[in-house]
């Protein structure tokens, strides 16, 4: 299962008047240049740092709600609905012919025990997840589970932007429960299991400039096997 959209839906012209006032922050460049073509940007309503600018990981951080999330009440309620510890939460914002060039994030997978949550806030119908070749369109106010750690891409091929708030939790019984109502197998072993020695080098290289405490324990387990 790479994907799962959830039962039920946010309030979008809720989420749409938050991020009126989260546009007149600044929304620094994607800091992955080289994996996208366009205008890629990002701020942060959990960092590291507590900074709403800083949209990179940092050594021993420990992450904090940003000011731009004292702004969206309605947005911290979404977040503190799930029950489970959250690590970096963001505004991503893709402009209109930019493209996320096909990519992998090694790791980022329910199975590994972390898991990304996009929930759209400003999309149009020419914006395309591929997943896997499968393509995916994800509507405004909806929430989605994917699994980034297989090759994926984003395109918004409109003539708007695209605004998605992104959430990046830590499995527990809570998530458990949810993702095996929503048809999840719970049973499935962490792909590290089959990544061959390479591959989990890579996957090493990748979590370390992540920095936080989950990537770090995932680090531990791949040298323990690498």
């Amino acid at each position: 299962m790479n994907y799962i959209k959830f039962s039920g839906a946010y309030h979008v012209e809720k989420l749409n008047t938050e991020l009126g006032y989260a546009l007149k922050e600044e929304w620094p460049l994607h800091f992955n240049t080289q994996d996208y073509n366009g205008d890629w940007r990002s701020i942060s309503l959990r960092s590291a740092s507590g900074k709403s600018n800083d949209i990179h990981a940092h050594p021993n951080g420990i992450y904090q709600d940003t000011p731009v999330l004292g702004l969206m009440p309605y947005t911290k309620e979404i977040l503190d609905s799930w029950q489970c510890e959250k690590e970096a939460i963001r505004l991503l914002y893709l402009a209109p012919d930019s493209h996320i060039k096909p990519h992998k994030d090694l790791g980022c997978a329910y199975h590994d025990g972390i898991f990304r949550i996009h929930i759209p806030i400003v999309t149009n119908p020419d914006v395309h997840f591929t997943i896997e070749q499968e393509k995916l369109h994800l509507d405004a106010g909806e929430c989605w589970y994917i699994d980034f750690s297989v090759t994926h891409s984003i395109i918004n091929a409109g003539s708007t932007p695209r605004v998605h708030l992104i959430i990046d939790g830590i499995r527990n019984d809570w998530t458990d429960r949810l993702f095996e109502a929503h048809g999840y197998d719970l049973s499935r072993r962490s792909t590290s299991d089959s990544y061959d020695p390479e591959t989990k080098a890579r996957m090493i290289e990748n979590l370390e400039q992540m920095n936080t405490d989950t990537a770090r324990n995932l680090i531990a387990t791949l040298k323990a096997e690498h």
